[in-house]
């Protein structure tokens, strides 16, 4: 049995029961080529978001975003935390139960990537704008006013770093793999389009080709589109920061801070976003992300060497070990003795969790394509440990290094990120030596992070959009890179980071509901794909490719692992 063989006795026996092929339903115009319903309806609502909040002014707008933000966190934050731990449970039970050796793309599926090249791309998937904006602001924002105990102490020192690992631990991962897991599963074992509709066939059947169809993927774009341009946002924050570092350093005239600034730097970024979708500059981008890695290793060994080198690493072994002790009270805390989900819990944790739902199709999608021939227990282990632990000893290393200056001498940086989140990167570095080389190293990696995001955002947006179709038209991709653009320079517009943080918590909410569904319909694929391989004609089937597939030894040779 050849592999071909192999491949239509997978497509016989596990593919589901449809002739539909991706985009079946697609609208071709203007070298466009998408689903009119998906694409009309959310880049419809997309304008009319952007209208209304221009329309309004910066602070009724800046306003509203506030009282959306307080409402959710006051009436919805428990359903947030709720969610987040469920999606770990789900996580873990497919990894480690009796699901944990299906393979994604099927039983003879290999994998199409190296060990090494596999978890390089899941540590990359991990890192962005992200990590560099809050490495260093969220510890120090703890340290000053943590969620308990005593502002300003060696205790508060401690649980600004363990809210922090909290917050970028395994939570956000495990909703990453639960997206990713059903996007894989539902494309390569059950061949259908690699889009959120697919996740729903269980329910829907071939109704996923109709409007519930048409809405889940509506919600995905949503999602997706405000969660790109939360971090878009972010970035532009934070190399406008950089830039008056530099700009005064070296031009003797800093750059003002400023909103102004801001779109204009994500007019520029996002021109460069769209340049790379338009040339399609594949190898351009890989080697740009290639890049980011490295500088993002180089960046990290110079803060290990300039940074108090022995107290990064008692940090990072001191905070794991407090977080894995506390993390199931953390988990669960909603803060209701306290007020509620009000002000810190508000600001911090909804936030996170909405921001980490609203990214997962994002991410989720780039696991699922990179994932085919790993089994789901591999998967599970890989995505919910690996990129999270590199995540904590990246916060070690530049928030403990802040911190160590906050405990230990008497330069202080709270005063400055309490006035400018975005800052608190560059303010450290000027505490080091090095300060304006580590500070353009910052402002390329953040650059890079956003072109990089904005154009791998775009391939998915224009995915979801075309109806599942692998490859996006150049026109689709396109306007979905304005688009992020357009959507980040409208919210810092409308209120900056409360306007950013709002955008997520309120896309994200509408897609948790999503992640539930999602949990009971891959577990209804996995037990149908479990039953299937149990069958006798189907072992009987996979034992004849698999000895096709053995390779010859000459008599008399040892045997080998295959025997």
């Amino acid at each position: 049995m050849s592999d071909a063989d192999g491949d239509g006795f997978h497509q016989d026996v596990f593919y589901a029961d449809t002739d539909r092929e991706p985009g079946a339903d697609n609208v071709q115009f203007a070298g466009f080529d998408v689903q009119p319903v998906v694409f009309g309806v959310a880049v419809g609502v997309i304008l009319l978001f952007v209208v209304v909040t221009l329309g309004v002014g910066e602070e009724a707008a800046g306003a509203a975003f506030q009282s959306i933000q307080d409402t959710i966190a006051e009436y919805l934050g428990w359903f947030y935390i709720l969610c987040a731990n469920v999606f770990i449970v789900v996580v873990l039970y497919f990894g480690l139960g009796k699901y944990g050796s299906i393979r994604i793309g099927g039983p003879t599926q290999e994998t199409e990537f190296s060990d090494f090249s596999w978890l390089a791309m899941l540590f990359s998937a991990g890192m962005g704008i992200g990590l560099m904006f809050w490495s260093v602001g969220e510890p120090i924002l703890h340290f000053d006013a943590p969620p308990y105990g005593e502002a300003g102490t060696a205790a508060a020192a401690e649980t600004g770093m363990v809210a922090t690992f909290f917050h970028w631990g395994i939570h956000p991962w495990a909703i990453y793999g639960i997206v990713a897991l059903g996007l894989a599963f539902y494309a390569y074992n059950r061949g259908l389009p690699l889009t959120f509709r697919s996740l729903f066939w269980p329910l829907l059947g071939e109704r996923i080709y109709g409007w519930p169809g048409h809405l889940i993927d509506i919600l995905a774009i949503f999602a997706t589109a405000f969660g790109l341009a939360t971090s878009l946002g972010l970035g532009a924050q934070q190399v406008n920061a950089g830039v008056n570092v530099v700009s005064g350093e070296f031009l003797g005239s800093a750059i003002p801070v400023g909103t102004t600034v801001q779109v204009i730097l994500i007019a520029i970024i996002t021109a460069m976003a769209v340049v790379s979708v338009w040339a399609g500059l594949d190898k351009g981008v890989k080697r740009l992300s290639q890049l980011n890695v490295y500088l993002m290793l180089g960046l990290l060994g110079t803060i290990l060497i300039v940074g108090p080198t022995v107290f990064i690493f008692e940090t990072f072994v001191q905070t794991l070990g407090a977080y894995v002790a506390t993390l199931p009270t953390l988990a669960f805390w909603t803060a209701s003795y306290e007020g509620g989900s009000e002000g810190w819990q508000a600001g911090w944790t909804i936030f996170y969790w909405g921001w980490w739902i609203a990214w997962s199709p994002f991410v989720g999608m780039f696991i699922a394509r990179i994932s085919k021939g790993r089994t789901i227990r591999e998967f599970v282990l890989a995505v919910l440990l690996l990129p999270a632990l590199f995540s904590f000893f990246w916060m070690s290393a530049f928030g403990g290094t802040a911190l160590h200056f906050e405990l230990f001498t008497d330069q202080s940086i709270i005063e400055a990120v309490q006035a400018d989140e975005a800052v608190a990167m560059f303010e450290l570095f000027a505490l080091l030596p090095l300060a304006i080389l580590l500070s353009l190293v910052a402002i390329v990696l953040v650059v890079s992070f956003f072109v990089t995001s904005s154009d791998s955002g775009s391939l998915v947006l224009g995915s979801i959009s075309e109806g599942g179709k692998d490859n996006a038209t150049r026109p689709t991709r396109v306007s979905w890179a304005v688009f992020e653009g357009v959507i980040a320079a409208v919210l810092l517009i409308g209120g900056g980071l409360t306007a950013l943080q709002t955008a997520s918590i309120v896309t994200g909410l509408p897609f948790a509901v999503v992640l539930l569904l999602i949990c009971y319909t891959l577990w209804v694929g996995l037990a149908k794909e479990h039953r299937l391989l149990q069958r006798d004609d189907v072992q009987r089937q996979l034992r004849q490719y698999q000895d096709q597939e053995r390779p010859e030894r000459s008599p008399g040779a040892a045997p080998t692992d295959d025997d």
